[in-house]
């Protein structure tokens, strides 16, 4: 369910170039953009840092494909810059997959559903009946109107929504002591008690995002459907999951053919309040920023068969760490039974497999930890094709792309101050626990 991807030739280009200093150097490049009749929607700059003067500039417009050529070959002729060309375009020549450099961001994208929000296919269980496909656009409103830093509406659930919710949360709270990992089962309970988890009521979306950045940096955003593949993992990125706000329809509460409220909140959330597993999943979501399609379907696979579908080796037992496991009653038990093929989770051979959609799965891949699945991860990573690294600056909830010298020499200086920090903590714990 996360493999599509979109392309929009309407959409907007973002230019990343820098300048030398020197008198009329904005006007210089804007003049560049002026001159072609290029409306500029965004535009950020800001002084280079690494005491080599300059600036980098950030600009968005809406320009067709010839005319970016164009444009690059002025900047770099004119003021000797070097451009970094962003599209959501796939016909956009010599261009990188446009990706989110700020949390706020993601507005730019998160309406941009694939499937379901109000609309359902004719075999969605909901389709004839009126009642719910209002109640799901009121749903789809919500996540439509939603912008970064606005609190998430609260919605009163139904008599009819409760119960539903209720059904799947006792059966699910059945099977977790014995079939779900033990970080799983560590923070479950917090969730009961700080966030309303119960069986009687469904647990609002501000009330565990705002839970969840106390904890690990995590927070939840509305969303009305399926994201493509990048744009929720570039969500990721920034610790932001998208999470839908409505729950699947009464008449099939244990089946569900898109994520719904129970999916997201029973079987994703209780994972991001551990601080091993919240690092894995912002790691899959940085590496995909500026991908190539190609290796966004092989990181996407990746996420399907750990983040969704995952199985870890815990005292000698296979236990479920996969929401699309955790969520599900049926496929919780028959994951755990001599059905399925339990392979060992190998991102190279992982990110190829193939897997149905609406069906339990046929494969299913395990680990060690999280850790172990994160270092895994690492190797394929090194080898995606892209012109420069990223990481991501807690402290601006931006993504830095690290494409300089400069750059670098600042990372490493902020990397130093860690790692003083680190050390001074060893020495101190190790001369008090030889002191004991």
């Amino acid at each position: 369910s996360y493999r599509k991807d979109v392309s929009d030739p309407s959409s907007p280009v973002s230019l990343i170039f820098s300048v030398k200093e020197g008198v009329g150097t904005l006007a210089n490049a804007l003049k560049i953009f002026k001159n072609r009749g290029i409306n500029l929607t965004y535009i950020e700059s800001r002084a280079a840092r690494g005491g080599q003067g300059g600036y980098e500039f950030v600009v968005t417009c809406q320009i067709d494909n010839g005319r970016v050529d164009d444009v690059v070959g002025e900047l770099t002729s004119d003021l000797g810059s070097k451009v970094l060309v962003m599209s959501r375009n796939k016909d956009q020549k010599n261009a990188t997959p446009w990706f989110p450099r700020r949390i706020e961001d993601l507005d730019q994208f998160a309406n941009q559903i694939l499937s379901y929000g109000a609309e359902l296919d004719s075999d969605h269980p909901g389709f004839t009946d009126a009642i719910y496909r209002a109640r799901r656009k009121e749903f789809a409103d919500i996540a439509f109107n939603y912008k970064h830093g606005q609190p998430i509406p609260r919605v009163t659930y139904t008599e009819e929504e409760l119960k539903t919710w209720g059904t799947m949360f006792n059966k699910l709270t059945e099977l977790f002591p014995t079939h779900a990992c033990r970080e799983f089962n560590r923070v479950f309970p917090l969730l009961q008690e700080h966030c309303g988890y119960r069986s009687d009521n469904i647990p609002q979306l501000e009330d565990i995002s705002q839970f969840l950045q106390k904890t690990t940096g995590f927070r939840l955003r509305p969303v009305a459907g399926l994201l493509s593949s990048r744009d929720f993992l570039a969500g990721l990125a920034f610790r932001v999951f998208h999470s839908t706000q409505y729950i699947r329809h009464p008449s099939k509460p244990l089946y569900t053919p898109e994520p719904d409220v129970c999916h997201e909140l029973i079987g994703h959330v209780p994972l991001f309040c551990d601080p091993a597993f919240a690092q894995f999943s912002q790691e899959i979501g940085l590496v995909s920023l500026g991908a190539p399609d190609d290796w966004i379907e092989k990181l996407a696979t990746c996420y399907w068969f750990t983040i969704e579908f995952g199985l870890c080796r815990q005292d000698g037992k296979l236990k479920a760490y996969g929401a699309g496991l955790l969520s599900s009653y049926g496929e919780l038990e028959y994951c755990m039974s001599d059905k399925p093929k339990v392979l060992e989770f190998d991102p190279q051979k992982t990110a190829v497999q193939k897997y149905p959609i609406t069906d339990y799965q046929p494969i299913y891949f395990a680990t060690e930890s999280f850790e172990s699945a994160k270092s895994k991860m690492q190797a394929i990573c090194e080898v995606i094709p892209r012109p420069f690294t990223v990481r991501y600056n807690p402290y601006t909830q931006s993504v830095e792309i690290l494409d300089s010298k400069e750059k670098l020499l600042r990372l490493a200086n902020q990397m130093q101050g860690d790692f003083n920090v680190l050390k001074d903590a060893i020495g101190k714990v190790v001369n008090g626990t030889q002191t004991k």
